[in-house]
């Protein structure tokens, strides 16, 4: 199983309304919870590992984790409210202005939830519930306390607006990299967290400290992963993007997925991963993603839509 932990929220996404006025729909959304829909769509047995409120928003995001077969068992459910996120495509990059306080995902606590259990392979952690307290701190101690057991994987998933101390978010995010068995991290995250660095450099900073594989993804241009024994490239493929909301977190789960497909997705096979079975997994991870990238929103693939 593959349990991905952090944020459920609701993104309002922007649209016209039928006389042409901005408008916003909403959709259910969050980084971590984008992975989990992905490996579960993909027919990996998944879990979600968060706070998810009881109100009405909270009853959708459990109704589409439950319809793509992604397990409750590592979610607590209470009346605080949903966060929301209200979505700007009017860059290159989306952009987001979230409504976080006294949340349901934000307050939650996985110590009085139920323990990952042994039949957990890996556990993904990303996006801002990673920079907002007091869920940070205990989402960093769920990887400590995993650390050496499961395979850890890392997408810093940068939200600058929720960001209060950029330098103390730094150092966290360099003691997370350093202990992943996978960072995945896009340009643009790199370019904030090490402006003017190359993505090379810090990866091979990364793997020295300890991270087991890292993947630079950089939109249009492809993925880039790095091993101690070198480098591969992924393209993206060719399709006609609607918009690119969840495309990495498409791309996060695609890869988990396939690792888990092919009896890959342990500790010692990541560090010990050749070249061949990690382009095949890149290349796996980018079509998911480029089927994401086709649809309006975060709206993943199902196995049966992924050639291969």
């Amino acid at each position: 199983m593959i349990v991905s932990c952090g944020e459920a929220l609701i993104d309002f996404l922007p649209t016209k309304d039928a006389e042409g006025r901005d408008s916003y729909r909403p959709a259910v959304g969050g980084s971590p919870y984008n992975v989990a829909l992905t490996t579960g769509r993909l027919g990996i047995r998944t879990g979600f590992l968060g706070g998810i409120s009881t109100d009405f928003f909270g009853d959708m995001l459990a109704a589409e984790l439950e319809r793509s077969h992604v397990s409750l068992k590592y979610a607590g459910r209470s009346a605080r409210p949903t966060t929301l996120a209200f979505v700007s495509l009017a860059h290159e990059e989306p952009q987001y202005a979230f409504f976080d306080e006294n949340s349901a995902g934000r307050l939650h606590d996985p110590a009085t939830h139920e323990p990952v259990a042994d039949d957990v392979e890996a556990l993904h952690f990303s996006s801002f519930s990673l920079a907002t307290e007091p869920f940070a701190s205990r989402l960093a101690t769920v990887m400590d306390q995993n650390r050496g057991k499961r395979v850890i994987s890392y997408d810093p998933n940068v939200r600058p607006t929720l960001i209060p101390d950029r330098e103390a978010f730094k150092a966290r995010a360099e003691v997370f990299a350093h202990g992943a068995d996978i960072v995945k991290i896009s340009g643009a995250d790199l370019e904030w967290l090490h402006p003017g660095e190359a993505p090379e450099t810090i990866a091979a900073g990364w793997l020295a400290g300890g991270a087991g594989i890292v993947v630079v993804t950089r939109g249009g241009s492809g993925v880039t992963a790095y091993t101690r024994t070198g480098s591969i490239f992924s393209p993206v493929q060719p399709i006609k993007v609607a918009d690119t909301v969840g495309a990495g977190d498409s791309f996060s789960g695609g890869l988990l997925a396939r690792l888990s497909e092919k009896g890959l997705l342990s500790i010692n096979a990541i560090r010990g991963i050749d070249h061949a079975a990690l382009k095949d997994a890149l290349d796996f991870a980018n079509r998911v993603a480029a089927v994401t990238c086709s649809r309006v929103g975060a709206d993943p693939p199902w196995r049966s839509e992924i050639a291969g």
